[in-house]
């Protein structure tokens, strides 16, 4: 007798877990078919960190590449006014 009680009880987690199981079954089809490819979507896509990086990287090397030919180009212009 002691065996029947102790079954007809059921433990808080078990019971917040069927709960949970009959929310997912009264969602359709297409709302976790949607819910999957987001979270597809989420980890197969670069962060946006990863491409503010890379667009900040090339940002500085053209910076680099215009103030070497910028400084360059400005000591012979310099030159030429001096000989003058």
């Amino acid at each position: 007798m002691g065996k029947k009680d102790a079954s007809s009880v059921k433990l808080p987690v078990d019971q917040y877990r069927k709960q949970i199981g009959k929310q997912d079954y009264k969602k359709t089809k297409p709302a976790l078919r949607a819910t999957r490819l987001k979270a597809e979507a989420k980890r197969s896509a670069p962060g946006i960190r990863d491409i503010i990086l890379v667009i900040v990287a090339v940002l500085v090397f053209l910076l680099v590449v215009y103030a070497f030919f910028y400084l360059n180009l400005s000591t012979e212009l310099d030159l030429d006014v001096d000989m003058d």
